[in-house]
């Protein structure tokens, strides 16, 4: 489904309020997502970017040219389209001062949830000439890109975060400046005599991975499966820095939506349970019935959930067994075996 935001970032265009770009020039999109309608004169080419799978793939349907990551520079201009993740926007903000021309219009728009306002008011700080206007219950504004960007860029640029010296994240992955405390207790119980095919679920920047490497260092494979195409990246960092030998796959992929072409004898995941700002434990349970699939006879499924959320029906009916292994105030390490 289409936010209203995304109506509120082509407003400036379709009310005439900022010439749209023209035939020839080329718009950078980011935090592209599909379901807009390009206004009356924006014939321009558009280059949009979205390293989520579900997002990226919605894109593609939409026949819109999309890629995980930004490639090229010299943009005519750019649009940026806020999510929830205040880093990650601003890191986009800091990505179009960098990739538009001098002279090149940079419009960026979001909702209150999104936090928006500040961010405008952040953007006012370093003497830009911006302009704005509300519509769609969010807010757009928009400048001119000034031949010295450096400061703004500079503030907006984010730089990886070693994590317990191990591991490098960015903000905008899930759990980017900590080891998630669900992931902990999963991790402590893992399999210490692991030697078959193992998959990680989810994987975020790989802590999962690493730890069942290092608990089961004699297992055959571990394919790690993630739908955020930068936390990928940074796993497949994470796994060559802490064992450069790995026999280890990694798969940009919607467990929620794509099939899963192997089979494994252990599956270990941490599924997340938002969507947008709401619990929706709908998209754990999809990876859960994956999951169920992807298991040969006798594979385990090694889960951990925060204790309210109801996995357990979905894994009785998915799974010949299943049980809890252990809880503690806030997260529940669930098991189940095909």
């Amino acid at each position: 489904m289409s936010r209203e935001t995304l109506k509120t970032l082509f407003h400036p265009f379709a009310s005439g309020t900022v010439d749209a770009p023209g035939e020839g020039q080329r718009v950078l999109f980011l935090g592209a997502e599909a379901g807009f309608a390009l206004p009356e004169g924006f014939a321009a080419s558009l280059s949009a970017v979205q390293g989520f799978r579900p997002l990226f793939r919605q894109l593609q349907a939409q026949r819109i040219e999309t890629t995980p990551e930004i490639d090229g520079e010299d943009y005519d201009a750019a649009l940026v389209l806020c999510t929830k993740h205040k880093g990650e926007n601003e890191a986009n903000i800091a990505s179009a001062l960098s990739l538009v021309k001098t002279g090149g219009l940079v419009v960026v728009a979001g909702g209150k949830e999104d936090g928006i306002q500040p961010l405008r008011k952040r953007m006012d700080g370093f003497g830009f000439d911006i302009e704005h206007m509300p519509k769609y219950h969010g807010v757009a504004f928009w400048f001119i890109r000034p031949a010295d960007v450096s400061e703004a860029a500079a503030k907006f640029a984010k730089a990886s975060v070693r994590v317990d010296g191990r591991f490098i994240a960015a903000p905008g992955m899930f759990s980017h400046d900590r080891i998630d405390d669900g992931s902990e207790l999963l991790a402590s119980r893992l399999p210490t005599d692991f030697t078959g095919d193992a998959a990680d679920f989810g994987a975020g920047w790989g802590y999962l991975s690493v730890e069942l490497m290092e608990k089961s260092p004699r297992l055959e494979r571990i394919d790690l499966y993630e739908a955020n195409h930068a936390s990928l990246e940074a796993a497949k960092d994470n796994l060559a820095e802490n064992f450069p030998k790995a026999p280890a796959r990694f798969f940009w992929h919607d467990l929620a939506a794509e099939p899963v072409k192997d089979k494994y004898d252990l599956i270990i995941m941490n599924p997340p349970f938002h969507e947008g700002h709401a619990a929706e434990p709908s998209l754990g349970q999809a990876m859960i019935k994956t999951a169920a699939s992807a298991l040969r006879g006798g594979g385990r499924l090694m889960l951990v959930a925060n204790r309210g959320l109801p996995y357990e029906p979905v894994l009785a009916a998915s799974f010949r067994e299943s049980g809890e292994t252990c809880r503690n105030a806030r997260f529940k390490v669930l098991w189940a075996k095909k």
